[in-house]
């Protein structure tokens, strides 16, 4: 695949586009065998088989099927990861970056048939899944990148008192790390966290989303291919193995998901008789603000762009609006036109912008959602499940009118759905936007800079966008933007994508030696 693709992207060619089409059928309709866990370089097909159906078909529908590890499997992925991790760590930083190189390079070449496996099981439109293969190709080449760019093992040379001694200061590794994927980029952020802690010297222990399954295991299928025996290994299954994981040997956790679900890791891994650390990015509240002076076209545009995309199940997602009082009623009327021409469709659909939500848990939690904006608000556009369409689709929803500090502005839904409240001065729409326990991103829309000055200086946020038209909250890509959480957002303060990510999986040490 030649054509270059991100999340801002808009078209595809009609042969990138065929191809997708043809990688689709296969992942839903080929000949493919229960996924398997791989431990010490080999695969174990070991455990219950569970199934998983795609989200964009009537019920029924299998398109994976994959052994649930039991917890003497998940104890054996973690006794491989410790056993390799003496030789994993002792190659040099550029023996590890031509290890994760190949991974790219095979990634690369496999990235229409990685899109449609992940279309198949989320339901993913052809843009959105294309652009996630291609981000994990530059996810391996950024962090790989960053190794080749730093002193060997992150060392730096300190001051001395004593002639006879250097000093030198460097990171060092913590181990074996755990790593839990996420269903809604079940193939980019399974290799955010796993190539950013193989490279850091780390090995590994990967729990893909039992809603993904197959997506993570392509990704522990070409990683484990590229490394030493053990350094990669794969478990699938439930959220107890996620927990069983996180409760064995491991030095460490990388987690991509829930607030509650993260914040539980942190609690529980600073229990013991030391803390282990657990690198969390765990969702949002987004919101974008926008001024009396903004372009409301390009405000309309951007917001819809990040509430709608992926159903609003994105971290990023916009799912709130603050707006001035002065413009309230054209941008709602702006993003309600634009809500009124958006594709909801399966992925087989080119013309499709959003397809289903994953299950039909999600679909309960809309249906909730709607019906209290239908009590205590005003749903401007959708609000209701489409006629015409088998799967777990609903509208995209534009609701106002809901009053200051509804839990509809505040709870994270995962949903095509957003929420606008208006307000009479910047400052108010400043204070509403922080009125939230997330951090992870937000926009402004306005000509003023002293009002950009101050957003910029007072947001509770660590991704933040001005005048943003492509996606007024979402769009981050490796290099370009870090996905850096703060508040019940992120647990380490750092991003993944960014410069600081891979130091969050090694250790500090200060050494001191004779001068030979």
């Amino acid at each position: 695949m030649s054509e270059r693709l991100n999340y801002a992207s808009k078209a595809l060619t009609p042969d990138l586009s065929a191809a997708f089409e043809l990688a689709l059928a296969d992942a839903r309709d080929g000949d493919l065998a229960p996924v398997q866990h791989v431990i010490d370089g080999g695969p174990v097909a070991e455990g219950e088989i569970f199934t998983w159906e795609d989200p964009a078909a009537a019920p029924g529908r299998v398109v994976t099927e994959a052994h649930a590890a039991t917890p003497d499997v998940v104890g054996r992925a973690v006794a491989a990861a410790r056993a390799a991790r003496k030789g994993w760590r002792a190659l040099t930083g550029a023996e590890r970056v031509e290890h994760l190189r190949c991974s790219q390079r095979e990634f690369d070449e496999r990235k229409v048939e990685i899109a449609g496996v992940i279309s198949a099981e989320t339901g993913k439109s052809r843009l959105e899944a294309l652009g996630e293969a291609e981000e994990v190709v530059d996810l391996v080449k950024t962090y790989a990148d960053q190794v080749e760019q730093s002193p060997e093992s992150f060392a730096t040379r300190m001051n001395t008192a004593d002639p006879g001694e250097t000093n030198t200061d460097l990171l060092r590794p913590y181990g074996a790390f755990g790593v839990i994927g996420p269903f809604n980029f079940p193939a980019a952020l399974c290799v955010n966290m796993s190539a950013a802690a193989l490279l850091a010297g780390n090995t590994v222990v990967l729990k893909p989303s039992a809603k993904a399954p197959r997506s993570g295991a392509l990704i522990g299928e070409v990683l484990a291919k590229h490394v030493p025996a053990g350094v990669l290994n794969v478990v699938q299954g439930h959220a107890y193995v996620g927990q069983a994981l996180a409760e064995s040997d491991v030095d460490g956790i990388a987690f991509t998901g829930s607030a509650g679900v993260g914040w539980d890791l942190l609690r529980n891994l600073a229990a013991g008789p030391y803390a282990k650390p657990v690198l969390a990015e765990m969702g949002g509240k987004n919101v974008a603000v926008v001024g009396r002076t903004a372009d409301l076209e390009a405000a309309a545009e951007g917001i819809a762009r990040s509430a709608f995309g992926l159903s609003g199940q994105k971290c990023s997602a916009c799912s709130r609006v603050v707006v001035h009082s002065a413009v309230h009623d054209d941008l709602v009327d702006r993003i309600a036109a634009r809500v009124a021409e958006m594709s909801l469709a399966a992925p087989e659909d080119p013309g499709a912008f959003l397809g289903p939500v994953i299950d039909g848990v999600a679909v309960a939690r809309f249906e909730r959602a709607a019906e209290l904006a239908k009590k205590d608000g005003r749903i401007n556009a959708g609000g209701a499940r489409p006629q015409g369409l088998e799967g777990h689709f609903v509208q995209p929803t534009l609701v106002t009118d809901l009053p200051l500090g509804h839990e509809l502005t505040r709870e994270e839904l995962f949903l095509p759905f957003v929420t606008v409240t208006c307000v009479d001065s910047f400052q108010e729409a400043l204070d509403e936007a922080n009125a939230t326990n997330y951090g992870l991103s937000a926009g402004v829309f306005s000509r003023e800079q002293q009002e950009i000055d101050d957003f910029l200086d007072q947001i509770d946020a660590g991704v933040v966008y001005v005048n943003r038209r492509s996606g007024a909250t979402t769009g981050a890509w490796p290099g370009i933007q870090s996905f850096c959480g703060w508040k019940a957002s992120g647990s380490s303060g750092k991003g993944g994508l960014g410069p600081w990510y891979l130091q969050g999986f090694m250790r500090e040490q200060s050494r001191t030696l004779p001068v030979s």
